[in-house]
């Protein structure tokens, strides 16, 4: 509302901007969340919140144990292996020994917490018409398809180009003069959403790179063969959330181009 205040600032002069801002007919409207919505969001952040809560007690395992001279690898399934190593280390104090397994005990609670979150977050996906449609996708899981089913709202982008766009997986312009300058993608909109679509599409190019592989289209051969990975993942997620939007516009599973 910022660009329709006036100079004063005062309830009146705000109440004035709102009025002209809505009457805009190319302004964008946020569209309110109903509670059963923001509920099921809310276990999507928590497992996300617990996630992180994880990552960083391995990461605190790992260094403390570093720093004895206990190396272990990256990876949740290096944890059990690093808290083996630690326990038949002779030479480390016993009190290190103590807050290393302390530690080792508070990663194995989030474990067990988040194995009942993704029971539960299952649960909801199968009872979720469209989340299941969409995890029809490739590189699209029941997580990533239960999320964008509770956060997008299809009636709200004119097109799957809309929804791309929102999701800021599309390169920022910057033209002047006739000329075109495109640059990086502009990374607006909801920033999980497209971090998951960015995940789902590394997916399905390491999966692609196989020679028996049934994910990799013509235009994804194409693309790879020609650029970085990276870019082709997020040139593929853009791709993705076109889909999504039309899977959840027309509801009707995603048909491959080979079998449509």
């Amino acid at each position: 509302m910022k660009p329709y205040v006036k100079r004063a600032k005062n309830d009146r002069n705000d109440a004035e901007a709102i009025c002209e801002a809505a009457g805009r007919p190319d302004m964008r409207f946020v569209l309110a969340k109903s509670e059963a919505q923001q509920a099921d969001g809310l276990v999507l952040k928590v497992r996300e919140t617990l996630l992180g809560q994880r990552t960083r007690l391995i990461n605190t395992l790992r260094g403390h144990a570093a720093e004895f001279g206990v190396i272990a690898a990256r990876g949740t399934s290096q944890v059990a292996p690093l808290l083996a190593a630690v326990a038949a280390e002779a030479s480390l104090p016993p009190a290190a020994k103590e807050m290393l397994a302390l530690l080792g005990e508070e990663i194995e609670h989030l474990d067990g917490r988040l194995k009942e979150l993704e029971a539960k977050l299952l649960t909801m996906h199968r009872a979720n018409a469209i989340s299941q449609l969409l995890a029809s996708i490739p590189g699209i899981g029941p997580i990533i398809a239960l999320t964008l089913a509770i956060e997008i709202d299809p009636k709200a982008f004119q097109s799957g180009r809309h929804l791309a766009a929102w999701l800021g997986l599309t390169p920022r312009e910057h033209s002047t003069g006739g000329k075109q300058r495109l640059g990086r993608i502009s990374r607006a909109g909801h920033e999980r959403l497209r971090a998951l679509l960015v995940v789902g599409a590394t997916a399905v190019i390491r999966h692609a790179s196989r020679a028996d592989s049934r994910l990799a289209g013509e235009w994804l051969r194409q693309l790879l063969s020609r650029k970085p990975r990276k870019l082709a993942a997020v040139a593929l997620a853009n791709k993705m959330a076109r889909i999504v939007w039309a899977v959840m516009s027309r509801g009707e599973a995603y048909r491959s181009p080979a079998a449509a």
